[in-house]
């Protein structure tokens, strides 16, 4: 059975280090066997069709197949088109009341739980907020994630050590739902 994913590619194309042009990221995700493939902004973002069942596999291979093709290691995210909705669903703050740069999903490769972020005192960092939801973080920094400090003390490395995370606003979210209904 064939299963729409997106591939979410952490710390591309920004500053002046890892480029992936994303002409030739769809040319390695063509190379891995992967049809219906498209490409979103320049940050990393790439839906596609598999008769792959496995996420991490799938991930697993990409990043292979980058590193062969960049001589770089980039990590990556594979998630299918059911659990992107199922985050937008989930959504605990008005998505439709806030501005896409004021509201953002952190997805992470594996759940994480609350001690992970025990201690960390939320009401200093008011109006910003976050909350956890299934294998990702929503953050509303209502001055935007550039801004945000609660987002540095979130992902300082004694709170993400040991993990694969990579975030979006919320516009790239519903696009990448979008994209994956298409």
């Amino acid at each position: 059975m064939t299963t729409t994913y997106a591939a979410l590619l952490r710390g591309i194309n920004v500053g002046g280090g890892k480029r992936v042009p994303m002409a030739e990221l769809r040319t390695v995700l063509t190379e891995l066997g992967h049809t219906g493939i498209a490409t979103y902004l320049q940050s990393g973002n790439a839906v596609f069709r598999s008769d792959e069942d496995d996420e991490g596999a799938l991930a697993a291979a990409l990043e292979q197949a980058l590193h062969q093709r960049f001589g770089f290691t980039v990590d990556c995210l594979v998630r299918d088109a059911g659990y992107l909705a199922a985050v937008v669903g989930a959504c605990p703050f008005p998505a439709a009341e806030l501005e896409g740069k004021q509201l953002h999903v952190t997805y992470f490769d594996r759940t994480v739980d609350a001690e992970r972020f025990a201690g960390l005192e939320a009401e200093s960092f008011l109006p910003e907020e976050f909350r956890l939801g299934n294998r990702c973080l929503y953050l509303y920094a209502p001055d935007g994630l550039g801004r945000s400090k609660l987002a540095v003390e979130l992902t300082r490395p004694r709170r993400v050590k040991g993990l694969t995370a990579t975030t979006r606003n919320w516009n790239t979210v519903a696009k990448l739902v979008e994209l994956t209904r298409s």
